[in-house]
């Protein structure tokens, strides 16, 4: 294959309609843009949102609700996913991430209660929860909170 063997897909490329060229055109006196109002003037252009001079839907539903801009989210990360670790071991962020329990890099984590632990582990985490804490250290492992 060449440059200069390159074509088009059949009916890929149209010609470009000329409007306002006669009446037998099809396409003249007005160019399809029917008679007066909004749509056939020059310069007219389609806003977004515009709804025809109508109340705007954004301006019709109600707002109410409040969002935290301090809002803190953690990855949540159950008891259950952690028995894959070995007993013993030391469960830190770095181990999460490749154990793929953990997405992104800045993520902060907080172990929840869900699922029972049989093991001993040492787990470093940035929240848990009162449920996960004492599960963990009736298996006589240690929670350790990370900054």
């Amino acid at each position: 294959m060449n440059l200069h063997s390159l074509t088009n897909t059949k009916g890929a490329r149209h010609r470009r309609i000329r409007v306002g060229r006669g009446e037998s055109s099809g396409k003249g006196k007005t160019s399809g843009k029917g008679n007066k109002g909004q749509m056939s003037r020059t310069g007219h252009k389609h806003k977004p949102l515009f709804e025809g001079g109508q109340m705007k839907l954004l301006r019709r539903i109600p707002k109410r609700g409040f969002t935290n801009i301090n809002r803190v989210e953690y990855v949540p990360v159950n008891l259950k996913d952690l028995s894959r670790f070995e007993a013993g071991s030391e469960v830190t962020m770095d181990v999460l991430r490749k154990a793929g329990l953990v997405g992104g890099q800045g993520a902060l984590v907080k172990i929840l209660g869900t699922g029972s632990l049989d093991r001993k582990l040492t787990v470093k985490a940035h929240a848990f929860s009162a449920a996960a804490r004492s599960s963990i250290e009736a298996a006589g492992g240690a929670c350790e909170v990370v900054k």
